[in-house]
């Protein structure tokens, strides 16, 4: 099988040949469909993931059909179309594991991370972390879901975004448009921030009723205009800065959720915080009934991110041009076949 291997922190993909490996024991052999390229994979080749295990095959937002199933994994049969994540696996017996929670579970593993991932054609999948695609739902734009969508449709959830809310979503990138789009369908009123005036035609188009353009505009007093500030602001940028920036945009018991992020400490004014009982959360992408969930209400609202599609050949340089800051807006997804 073809691969894409990242086989140290910054050094560029290698491209080669592999054996297809077999399935033991409570895997699945899937054979890739479709793998999305997301900002982690630039953090990992730039060595900015302190646990990442070297060689490795990147990749985790994966879709693609079970070509092989090992002993004792229920409910998936060789053809199924699937979906694998961030979250390989977890240890099964922790306190966070049991009740659901296993995105919390200190011991667990990470796909393209510490355990090769999706930039190949074949991959290796832990069968309970194996999520099957509703019907009808593209199996190639539907890769990022199982990132991008995930940490999104996650973040707001678990902020309280729902009707009648206020959300801001700084950034209309991969996981902002998908922000935007989530939140209007749970009934909120959506506002986007951007660098620019460039990209208000387009988050208008997403479902944003207001715009602010960052650049050109205080955006934490824009978000205060609407409304008296926004329930729940979501930084979809990788960095901390434009979160630091609008926590004040913010309606009393409001909340900033970070999804997007860098390596810097976050800055924030503490007696605004206190004045107005605000709170701060990240969200580490979610866990497999999360997953469900996510792919559900994709489906159900027609939710699917705005992609371009590259070849595993392509992906050396694509990455590189992530890391550079080039690319922007639709997300870079490596199909086969």
């Amino acid at each position: 099988m073809r691969a894409a291997v990242a086989t140290g922190p910054n050094t560029r993909l290698s491209l080669t040949d592999r054996e297809v490996p077999e399935p033991g024991p409570g895997e699945v052999l899937v054979k890739v469909i479709a793998c999305g390229m997301c900002y982690s994979d630039v953090n990992l080749i730039r060595g900015r993931v302190p646990f990442a295990r070297f060689p490795v095959v990147p990749g985790h937002e994966i879709t693609g059909t079970v070509a092989a199933v090992g002993d004792g994994v229920p409910g998936l049969s060789t053809g199924d179309t699937v979906g694998g994540q961030w979250l390989y696996d977890s240890d099964g017996s922790c306190d966070y594991c049991v009740r659901g929670d296993q995105i919390l579970c200190p011991r667990r593993r990470v796909t393209g991370i510490v355990v090769d991932g999706g930039y190949a054609e074949y991959v290796l999948l832990k069968g309970g972390f194996t999520t099957p695609l509703p019907d009808g739902l593209d199996p190639v734009a539907a890769a990022p879901l199982m990132c991008a969508g995930l940490t999104a449709f996650n973040g707001l959830r678990v902020a309280g975004a729902g009707p009648g809310s206020r959300v801001a979503v700084i950034g209309t990138g991969g996981i902002g448009a998908l922000a935007i789009r989530y939140a209007a369908a749970m009934g909120a009123r959506v506002a986007a921030i951007g660098r620019s005036s460039r990209g208000e035609e387009r988050a208008r188009r997403l479902g944003a009723e207001l715009f602010v353009a960052g650049s050109e505009t205080d955006a934490a007093e824009a978000l205060k205009a609407w409304g008296g500030g926004a329930d729940v602001i979501l930084n979809s940028a990788p960095t901390n800065a434009p979160a630091s920036a609008v926590l004040t945009g913010l309606a009393p018991d409001g909340t900033l959720v970070l999804c997007g992020y860098d390596g810097a400490p976050l800055t924030l004014e503490v007696p605004p915080m206190v004045r107005d009982r605000l709170r701060v959360m990240a969200t580490p992408s979610g866990s497999p009934h999360d997953t469900r969930d996510t792919l559900a209400f994709s489906a159900h609202h027609g939710i699917l991110p705005e992609i371009e599609r590259i070849g595993i050949d392509d992906a050396p340089a694509t990455l590189e041009a992530m890391a550079g800051g080039s690319l922007h807006g639709v997300r870079r997804v490596i199909t086969f076949g």
